[in-house]
């Protein structure tokens, strides 16, 4: 275990009383920072219960954090990376992982250092929370929103209730269904601080031609994509895409689709080329077209395409290479076997847009951090209000990086003392 994390008593002198908006992860590990250090905690969630879009996060497992280095860490985050070091300083990913195991729930490790509960279910990651929550005895008061603080001197007025401290961690906008409504910001626009704007992140794209009739649920596996704008592009690693019913989505769409947003925001036009057989080479790929088509020359064009391509996807392959499926591979022409070849290393398709930011799985933006101090996560307009989690402009790729930025920065705003 390591011995950075520290579980303090509480003291006897006069406790200074500590308000906590939000019921994410961010809040609940600012409100069990606060309490370990001998606050009155009162944390006020306008949901029912606790937690509804952790219950979401890793599709129903828990990415919590990811086991990579620091320095590897940061680079996940878009410009926001150097924000985040002292906070990381403080309460990193082991620190995370100690605090879940010491309290009886094991993790596990798994393929690109993505980091799970044993039990691959997020409920788990809840139910510690909320039992420390308990043993903290934090005031948590449900069905409760928060839409406006007011300042009285040195003090907050927060829904009635007297504050030294107010930590705001509302969220975003995105999964506006478990509660992430933006209200936070509008408070924090309201008390004088930049809003940076609002885009969709981790998101599916939206694809000119529609072939959700073909493709809809349809997984690539061992493809790369490379997106481009006509002037810069970007490559993925190999990995995995999703056909959906408008586009695309999975991991790899999703990691790069805020950079793609961007692109799109500026009126360009953006395209994505998907290499279908990123180990083979062009050359390798067209002699590998003349073997087959030699050794089955009376065979339709569709059916010797099975070896290479998913059935699903064959039609779409063919219509995009303006070519019948019926076409007998002796009538193909040696510009279009090239033409199939080419299509295997860069199979084309517009990007039209990204899904609205309701559907997007992060917010990107949200209170500047020209405004938030890093080194305690107090706002540097008002002292003694503090901001955590996905309210702040940090965003990050999928892996458990945007967790771990909730809990981290959650954990520094409640340890800071008024």
């Amino acid at each position: 275990m390591s011995s950075r994390i520290r579980i303090e008593k509480k003291t006897s002198r006069e406790l200074s009383k500590i308000v906590v908006v939000g019921g994410g992860p961010s809040a609940m590990m600012a409100a069990i920072r606060s309490s370990q250090l001998g606050q009155s905690v009162t944390l006020l969630e306008k949901n029912p219960t606790l937690g509804k879009k952790l219950l979401l996060s890793g599709k129903g497992r828990c990415n919590l954090t990811n086991a990579c280095s620091l320095e590897e860490f940061l680079e996940r985050f878009s410009k926001s990376g150097p924000f985040l070091r002292d906070a990381f300083k403080i309460f990193f990913n082991q620190e995370l992982m100690d605090f879940f195991e010491v309290r009886g729930l094991k993790l596990k490790i798994e393929r690109q250092k993505r980091v799970f509960p044993v039990t691959d279910e997020a409920d788990s990651i809840l139910r510690v929370l909320k039992k420390e929550l308990l043993e903290n005895k934090i005031k948590i008061i449900y069905n409760t929103a928060v839409n406006d603080i007011v300042i009285k001197s040195d003090k907050f007025l927060v829904n009635s209730i007297l504050a030294d401290k107010v930590i705001l961690a509302t969220g975003g906008i995105s999964y506006g269904f478990t509660g992430s409504t933006g209200q936070g910001m509008k408070i924090a626009k309201a008390l004088g601080h930049r809003i940076t704007p609002l885009r969709p992140g981790l998101v599916a794209l939206d694809i000119k031609k529609n072939y959700s009739k073909f493709l809809e649920g349809l997984t690539l596996k061992n493809i790369r994509l490379r997106f481009t704008d006509g002037k810069k592009e970007i490559l993925s690693d190999i990995g995995e895409l999703l056909f959906t019913k408008t586009g695309i989505s999975g991991p790899l769409v999703l990691s790069l689709s805020g950079k793609i947003v961007d692109w799109l925001d500026k009126k360009g036009r953006v395209y994505l080329e998907i290499d279908l057989k990123p180990a083979l080479s062009l050359e390798k790929l067209e002699t590998r077209l003349l073997r087959e088509f030699k050794e089955s020359p009376k065979k339709a064009l569709k059916n010797t395409l099975k070896s290479l391509l998913p059935m699903r996807l064959i039609d779409v392959f063919l219509d995009i290479a303006g070519l019948l499926p019926d076409k007998k591979v002796n009538q193909v022409t040696q510009d279009e076997r090239k033409r199939i070849a080419m299509l295997l290393k860069a199979l084309r398709f517009e990007i039209k847009g990204s899904r609205p930011i309701k559907e997007a799985m992060v917010t990107r933006g949200g209170v500047s951090l020209k405004d938030i101090d890093p080194r305690t996560m107090q706002s540097r307009i008002i002292k003694g209000l503090y901001f955590a989690g996905e309210i702040i402009d940090i965003d990050a790729d999928t892996g458990g990086f945007n967790l771990q930025a909730a809990f981290s920065t959650g954990y520094l705003a409640g340890q800071t003392l008024p």
